[in-house]
């Protein structure tokens, strides 16, 4: 899949994550691409694994599926190490 292609799914599965499971420190336009960039890897490499199948194969309704789905186990696991500070 092309740079161009990672970045629209990443953009899409960035935000529906962020909607989904909404963070107090949200990073912006740019967080939200980045998180779902790399939503897609872990999520691709974790049905990659369950499937044994390549779930990543374009810009259609299951990569973003996979995307948002690894973006938000990327959400809870971040949330789950790193806690907000009550000063």
């Amino acid at each position: 899949m092309g740079i161009l292609a990672w970045i629209i799914v990443g953009l899409i599965a960035g935000i529906i994550a962020n909607i989904i499971y909404p963070a107090p420190e949200r990073g912006g336009i740019l967080g939200a691409i980045v998180l779902g960039i790399v939503g897609a890897i872990v999520g691709g490499f974790i049905a990659g694994l369950v499937t044994g199948q390549d779930m990543v194969t374009g810009v259609n309704v299951a990569t973003v599926a996979v995307a948002v789905i690894g973006a938000l186990i990327l959400l809870f696991a971040f949330h789950a190490v790193v806690r907000p500070r009550n000063v």
